[in-house]
């Protein structure tokens, strides 16, 4: 393998022949020492101090235990290493550590082995340095005799740092049993120590503090073998800020800490200052633990499930500007971006280049706060975050200036075009919207009214639909309008849908932008509405990128477009119309009476769903040879839909719909069972409350993941927008891991307490709101309750998995899966 040295200047430039850097082995750590003014590289045998492109020191380091005194002269290699000028802290193969001291003055090294860790016999699995600085340090506070010092200047380290900025070094050490304890450096006295920080207990205290010191051992599957893997500790910039503590479990577990300062009773702080006499060194080494830190654990939504046996290099790599933004990165096979924002998570996977090696930060004249990685195919990439998006969010967003109200959004991949209906509000004189909207004879009746000269002065505010056809621009990220239709006065465009017919004049297809209107006259008039189609020009720079080629007036709103098979399907007020297509004319070949109004139509291969208004759902075929549609079955309740879609799992076919009172139910088509009256009866499969109006589905297909390598191929999700500004995602699941995860659910029903004491299961149930409903199957499992399974501490998930007669690993590696199979998200 060769090991190269790059420089950033004005673009990379490799200098390894002219630097004194160790290529010949991999590099462990590498960072700056003395202010800045030295680099620091620590690779497996030594390490290596320079100035500039000069070496100016070289360590070698041997094992340091006096048993293997014989044995002393072999070198010992280095498994990891942590920087905090001037310590370098570093964790041998054999779990044992050493520190690197650095002197000022000298700019040289020592190796200093501290006294406490040489005679210990456990091994040390992570170990990490935390530098805690600013004008008042903040693990000062929560030591039990911080009130003593505060209003006192305290004395400044001799880091040369400013009376303003002082810093203290900790170090954070976990053993393979699990014990974590915080020292502080060079001291190395003890302030801080938690007996079982692997199990990931919701509050981690000082365990000197605890009256109750039983300790739980861990009992079950193969716990000895998880161990933590790597730690961090870092508290990032803002003025309330509190430091952060993260832990990497072998087994991909990711444990995330948020300290807080506990304010303990009065009493317990006279109690403790008040110690018998004698005991006056006992009584001081205790005041100097952080007896009032406390450590809360926080959830982070990230599925690394992967076996992390042997640390080839960090994970975790903290950054405190990447355009703007500060937090940290883990790379690994699936990496991602965790972002602290307002002290809160955001965490965005990154899944463009595949695993990702190594992660850095970049920053000069031609990458402003930017990144470099390197991809396992061995791609050296250099990177800026895009600047339109805003990453404080779930999922990064950019917002688009309409300076209207968009009401309906469809894409044409053909040309990445985004057709989107708008409305804006127009003032109008009052008169003049009355002459447009009423009849002749009305105006002439309203004239003999005692209509006042002033009534007429007023104004009116009308919405003015249009439709606009946006572009995506690729390198500026800017949105552009390609083109805009405006509707005609009182005229609200109700959809728009890109869909392919068959030209029966010239036998090919076609595709084309339709466009189903309604106006918006009163209840006086009858409703009437429009049928719009449009044709994309193919030339890029022609004026005008949309043609309409066809329109028609027809009685009732057009509320749904949809194709089927080269034809076009309206639902026009109560009536669905299927069109053929000559090119200029739409003619109708067949129809299908809805009960009251078609809010959605959705199509697969010849079958037809609809939902009513109030009335349903309805499932039709559509035959070619006799040209009818015919309705299969239907549900016979009511029902006041809001959206519907088809979701397909394998070779089976499932109909999804929501409706007002804020329920999911999934209905499926089966002829041969009794129940279904003959096949008339859609049959329910599943409900579920989800909380919300849901408007709108999207049918994305599955992800493949290794679990899930059952027979079914075409699996697909359900995307949906919700009316609160949510979103939300409902797949399909193997019956197997179904069993499992629904036993586990019951299980956490009791054993997570819940906000408030709410119970999960009763507000899941179908709310029907008084009408009559029979209850259908409990076939949803509600991953939002089984996400806390992740939180709970290590002993509780052991002992769930084994009450429902499974292991933890198990499940997990079925959360893993579903997180990946949805990973579009």
């Amino acid at each position: 393998t060769l090991w190269k040295v790059l420089e950033t200047g004005d673009d990379l430039g490799e200098v390894t022949e002219t630097v004194d850097y160790y290529v010949q082995g991999a590099t462990i750590a590498a960072g700056n020492l003395f202010g800045r003014r030295r680099v620091i590289q620590v690779y497996t045998t030594g390490a290596r101090v320079l100035d500039g492109s000069f070496m100016t020191q070289e360590l070698n380091f041997t094992a340091h235990s006096s048993e293997s005194s014989s044995s002393s002269s072999e070198p010992l290699g280095v498994a990891s290493a942590s920087i905090a000028d001037p310590y370098v802290l570093l964790k041998m193969v054999d779990g044992t550590i050493q520190l690197l001291v650095g002197d000022h003055s000298t700019c040289a090294l020592s190796i200093s082995v501290p006294s406490i860790f040489t005679s210990l016999s456990e091994k040390i699995s992570a170990c990490t340095l935390y530098r805690d600085r600013g004008p008042e340090p903040w693990l000062r506070k929560t030591r039990s005799d911080a009130w003593l010092s505060s209003g006192i200047a305290e004395p400044v380290d001799g880091g040369g740092s400013s009376s303003q900025e002082q810093s203290d070094i900790y170090c954070i050490i976990c053993y393979e049993s699990g014990k974590l304890e915080i020292f502080e450096v060079p001291s190395f006295r003890c302030v801080f120590s938690v007996e079982s920080f692997l199990s990931g207990e919701a509050l981690l205290v000082d365990a000197k503090g605890r009256q109750d010191d039983t300790k739980v051992s861990l009992k079950k599957e193969a716990a000895d073998s998880i161990r933590v893997v790597e730690l961090a500790m870092h508290r990032w910039s803002g003025q309330f800020s509190r430091p952060f503590l993260f832990g990497l479990l072998n087994d991909g577990t990711f444990l995330c800490y948020h300290a807080y300062c506990y304010e303990g009773l009065e009493s317990n702080v006279k109690d403790n200052s008040f110690s018998p006499a004698g005991s006056v060194d006992l009584a001081s080494a205790s005041d100097s633990r952080l007896k009032n830190l406390r450590f809360r654990r926080i959830s982070v939504d990230i599925t690394l499930r992967e076996d992390i046996s042997s640390l080839a290099r960090p994970r975790i790599t903290i950054f405190n500007n990447v355009g703007g933004y500060e937090g940290l990165f883990l790379s690994g096979t699936r990496p991602v971006w965790v972002m602290v924002c307002r002290q809160r998570f955001r965490v965005h996977p990154q899944l463009c280049d595949g695993p990702i090696e190594a992660f850095t930060v970049l920053h000069n004249v031609n990458c402003c706060h930017g990144l470099i990685y390197v991809t396992s195919q061995g791609f050296l990439k250099i990177c800026q975050l895009p600047e339109a998006y805003n990453y404080d969010n779930y999922w990064p967003v950019q917002k688009i200036p309409l300076h209207g109200t968009p009401h309906q959004v469809t894409y044409y991949a053909e040309q990445s075009l985004y057709p989107l209906i708008v409305s804006v509000p127009v003032v109008r004189p009052l008169n003049q919207v009355l002459s447009i909207m009423a009849d002749q004879d009305l105006v002439h009746h309203m004239d003999n009214d005692a209509t006042s000269a002033d009534d007429l002065q007023k104004t009116y505010t009308v919405e003015e639909f249009e439709v606009r056809v946006l572009e995506l621009e690729k390198p500026s990220g800017r949105w552009e309008t390609r083109s805009t239709i405006p509707m005609q006065s009182f005229e609200n465009a109700l959809t728009v849908r890109i869909v392919t017919l068959h030209n029966t004049t010239t036998k090919e297809n076609e595709t084309l932008m339709a466009i189903g209107t309604a106006y918006v006259q009163g209840e006086d008039v009858a409703a009437r509405g429009r049928v719009l189609l449009f044709s994309f020009t193919k030339s890029e720079n022609s004026q005008n990128l949309v043609t309409e080629v066809y329109s028609k007036e027809s009685k009732g709103a057009v509320s749904a477009v949809a194709s089927l098979q080269g034809h076009l399907l309206i639902a026009a007020g109560p009536k669905i119309t299927l069109s053929k297509w000559t090119g200029s004319e739409l003619t109708a070949v067949a129809f299908y009476d809805a009960p009251l109004h078609v809010v959605s139509l959705n199509i697969v291969k010849n079958f037809v769903l609809f939902g009513d208004i109030h009335k349903s759902v309805y499932f039709l075929s559509w035959k070619e040879q006799g040209s009818q549609l015919t309705l299969l079955a239907k549900d016979f309740g009511s029902l006041d839909c809001f959206a519907t879609e088809f979701l397909i799992d394998g070779s089976t076919l499932n109909l999804a719909v929501s409706d007002s009172d804020k329920n999911l139910q999934i209905f499926y088509y089966a002829p041969k069972m009794v129940e279904s009256w003959k096949g008339q009866k859609l049959l329910s499969r599943a409900e579920f409350h989800v909380g919300a109006h849901l408007t709108k589905f999207m049918r994305l297909q599955m992800l493949p993941a290794p679990g899930l390598a059952s027979e079914k191929t075409n699996r697909f999700a359900l995307l949906f927008g919700t009316l609160d500004g949510g979103i939300g995602c409902i797949a399909p699941i193997d019956e197997l891991t179904f069993r499992r995860l629904q036993s586990l659910q019951r299980k956490l029903v009791d054993a997570v307490p819940h906000v408030c004491g709410l119970n999960p299961r009763s507000f899941r149930q179908f709310k029907s709101n008084g009408k009559a409903h029979r209850p259908g199957p409990d076939n949803i499992i509600d991953f939002e309750l089984l996400a806390h399974y992740e939180m709970l501490s290590l002993e509780e998930q052991l002992d769930i998995a084994q009450q429902i007669g499974t292991t933890r690993a198990q499940i997990l590696s079925n959360f893993a899966d579903i997180s990946l199979g949805t990973s579009f998200l």
